[in-house]
């Protein structure tokens, strides 16, 4: 079955609160480019250091730039570990 981003606009990311987070992220990532610790397509997000999740602002002392897989897969923790989103695959040791 596809995926149908039309009602998923709809139901959630078109919803104000997504809106506004959403527009607090490029903010952030409009900075950290301007500030020349960012570029167009360098595989980095602007992750929080204390989630907006989790009651941390967006101001920009609260920024750092991370891979995107350490922003997206972790949790968006950094340097913390036990944000590591559960499923995928396991490591062998």
């Amino acid at each position: 079955m596809p995926r149908n981003y039309k009602q998923e606009y709809a139901n959630y990311q078109g919803t104000e609160k997504q809106k506004k987070h959403r527009a607090e992220r490029n903010k952030a990532r409009r900075t950290m480019i301007r500030e020349g610790k960012a570029r167009k397509g360098d595989g980095k997000d602007v992750g929080h250091i204390k989630t907006l999740k989790s009651g941390g602002s967006n101001s920009p002392s609260n920024w750092k730039m991370q891979s995107v897989h350490s922003n997206r897969s972790e949790g968006g923790r950094i340097g913390d570990k036990k944000g590591k989103a559960s499923g995928g695959k396991k490591r062998s040791k």
